[in-house]
């Protein structure tokens, strides 16, 4: 009976730590530099921005002293991220393939959609 037990226990352990092992790998499929455009659907909105962000382990994570990006990449590529920029801020999602993305975006006043380049 010990002998089950301990079995069973290994097993549980053994998945576990491959659940934790297979999901960084699988994000750091889309690690690295991104160049994102973004085009806007309404005239008196800003169009033709190109915004670099970056990649690591799933977590979008990028800034310059325009703007923040924040967001996460899920294992199959879905994305979702925050632009801000001082009191502007905008949310986007959208897929990713390991060499390109595009998805749709939207913010108070303005809303549109955006296209990835890996770098």
């Amino acid at each position: 009976m010990k002998h089950l037990r301990k079995t069973g226990l290994a097993i549980r352990v053994l998945v576990c730590l491959g659940i934790s092992i297979a999901t960084p790998a699988a994000a750091a499929t889309f690690d690295g530099a991104w160049n994102v455009q973004i085009a806007s659907s309404n005239g008196a909105c800003p169009n033709g921005t190109t915004v670099p962000i970056g990649i690591n382990n799933g977590q979008v994570a990028s800034g310059n002293a325009m703007f923040v990006a924040s967001g996460r990449v899920a294992d199959a590529g879905a994305i979702s991220v925050t632009l801000s920029s001082g009191i502007k801020r905008a949310v986007g999602s959208g897929h990713l393939t390991a060499t390109s993305g595009s998805g749709t975006w939207h913010g108070v006043m303005c809303s549109g959609t955006w296209t990835a380049q890996r770098i």
